[in-house]
Parts: structure tokens; sequence; C-alpha cells
């Protein structure tokens, strides 16, 4: 081989090498953050989960009985069934709101759709905090706008924080939040459709409604579950709303009323960051097997 097609070699491996290198170079910085802030807390939170610390002997090593604890703790289970009421209470109002406005919006008969979108959305882009404190004062029974009106006109106030009403209480703030964000995935789910199926319904005497029915839904099925999945993951991780929450309804939500408050109370307060932990992983566990069995079962029905 001679030095010019030695050299010519050289320069093509560095050019390969450059390429196959690229991607991840640009990776490199998620990479990094990924791992910072997700990979090393839980491998902390991990090992503070098999720890115990004691007043007599200090830290040692105890292995899984933490978990046994979290495990037979009734007041975590109590709060897992909360958060089960809670996600069949909310999921299937919010996506079904999500999907009927993405429907509408969809279906070119509506004007000014740019800003419905934004309109919609605009409460996903609300803080968590700032929602939940202005949920609050709404649905407060002494200063709220619907206590003012009842006292106003004489009649009994409306009492949206008692144990009865709580949990649709804070689904209507879960719902407010997230409907939009949902809504903007099926729309663009829907605008991917390609425009002509529609005018092949048409053509074959199909409404509107048939249409949506039978040709937009199934091929948006796949968004669905999606969007279903998250939703799961997400109600299982509540705690921002109903934690907010507690100034105005103490009386109903207690240090146990979701597992992630009960970790938080268990950490913070009772100093048991150990206990915490194991509490935060079995959570983890419970809405990995949650979603796992919805994913099972929706795979099989589409068989």
């Amino acid at each position: 081989m001679s030095a010019t097609e030695a050299v010519a070699s050289r320069k093509r491996h560095s050019a390969n090498l450059s390429r196959r290198l690229a991607p991840y170079l640009f990776l490199l910085p998620f990479l990094i953050l990924f791992v910072a802030f997700l990979i090393v807390p839980l491998l902390y939170a991990l090992d503070l989960s098999v720890y115990k610390k004691a007043l007599v002997g200090g830290t040692r090593f105890v292995g899984f009985e933490n978990y046994a604890k979290a495990f037979v703790d009734g007041k975590f289970w109590a709060g897992v069934l909360t958060l089960i009421k809670f996600a069949l209470m909310q999921i299937p109002v919010m996506l079904g709101l999500a999907l009927l406005f993405a429907l509408i919006l969809d279906s070119g008969v509506v004007y000014l759709k740019s800003f419905f979108r934004v309109s919609f959305f605009i409460p996903y882009a609300v803080p968590t905090v700032i929602a939940a404190l202005l949920w609050g004062y709404l649905y407060s029974p002494v200063s709220g706008p619907a206590a003012q009106i009842a006292n106003a006109l004489g009649w009994p106030k409306p009492d949206f924080l008692n144990p009865n009403t709580i949990l649709p209480s804070i689904a209507n703030i879960a719902t407010w939040e997230y409907m939009g964000y949902n809504m903007i995935i099926y729309f663009g789910a829907l605008q991917a459709i390609p425009q002509d199926l529609e005018e092949a319904s048409t053509v074959d005497g199909a409404s509107a409604f048939q249409h949506s029915l039978r040709v937009k839904l199934p091929l948006i099925l796949p968004t669905i579950l999606v969007t279903i999945i998250f939703s799961i993951i997400g109600s299982l991780q509540l705690f921002s709303e109903p934690f907010l929450l507690i100034n105005v309804a103490r009386s109903v939500i207690n240090s146990s009323f979701t597992p992630n408050i009960y970790a938080y109370t268990q950490s913070f307060i009772g100093q048991q960051f150990n206990y915490a932990a194991a509490i935060s992983f079995l959570l983890g566990a419970v809405t990995a097997v949650i979603s796992y069995v919805f994913m099972l079962i929706t795979s099989r029905s589409n068989r």
C-alpha cells in the first residue's frame, strides 16, 4: 500500500469513527443529567432502604427488613387503595374529555383551532403548586366564591372537601391540569391520519360520527393506550395536589392519604429516612405491576 493510499485509509477510518461517535456526543449532556439526577438518587435511595438507624447501635444493615415492614403496613396499602379509586374516577373522565375535544378540533367545523388548542393547554403550563392553591381557594368553605354565593343566597354552603367529595375534588384539579396536554397528543395523532381515508368514508356514505368511531379511533388506539399507561403512573404518584390541600382539609387528608405523602411524612417529620426509601421503592413496584397488567390485558384483547 502506497503512502497516499495509507493516508486516505486513515482519513476514511477517522471519518467513520467520527460518524459513529457523533450521536453519542450529542447524547452525552442528556446522559450526564440522567445519571446525575435519576440514577444516582435512585442508587442512594436504594442504599438507604437496606439500612436502619436506631438510637442504640447507630445505623446497621437490615437487608429487606424495611421492605417487609412496608409490605404489611396497613397505612401504605390504604393509600394505594385510595389512589386506585382516584385513578378509576379521574382517568376515564380526563382522557374521555381530551379525546372528545381532539375529535371536535379535528373535525374541520371549528374555527380558531390554534386559539382553542392553546386555551386547553394553558392549565398544563400552570405549576402544580399554583393550581392546587387556586383550587384550594375555590373549594374553601369559608372564603371560596361558591361558599360566599351560597351564604349570600341563604343556601347551605357546598362542602367540596369532606370524606365523600375529597377524591372527586382532587380528580377535578388533575383533570383541569392534564386534559389539555392529552388533548394535544390526541390531536397530533389525528392530524397524522391521511385525508384520503376521510374522503373514502364520505364516498361510502359514512357520517362524520361513523368515520370517527370506525376509522379514527382504531388508528390512534396505540396513542390512547400510551396516554392511559402514563396516566396510571401519574395517578399512582399523586402527591402535590392533596399535600397542598391539607391546610383546608386537615380532617380528611392525613399523613397517609397517599403513599407519597406517607413516605414524605415518615422521612421529613418522623426522620425515618430508611423506611421512607423502602416505601418509595415498594410504590414503584406496585406501579410497575399495575402498568404491566394493563399492558398485558390490552395486548391480549388486541390479538
